[in-house]
């Protein structure tokens, strides 16, 4: 893992990334004092239905209407 500063940074920001897209990590410092990492991005696979089962909930609940709420919406 190596350091730059900002100045360094903005001007060869191309090859910073050229490194980070290799694996390596590069910190970003103002004054000596890290602020920033540049990190090779991952990619997160997203599931759908994950949590299938897993989760339950009681019908119950969403039978009954409220009747002001009806009337707010001009429903019946």
């Amino acid at each position: 893992m190596s350091t730059v500063n900002i100045h360094d940074a903005k001007t060869r920001l191309s090859q910073l990334l050229a490194r980070v897209e290799s694996g390596e990590t590069i910190t970003i410092a103002r004054a000596g004092r890290p602020i920033a990492d540049l990190v090779p991005h991952t990619r997160v696979d997203i599931v759908f239905g994950g949590l299938t089962g897993r989760i339950g909930y009681d019908t119950a609940h969403f039978d009954d209407t409220d009747g002001n709420l009806n009337a707010l919406f001009g429903i019946e």
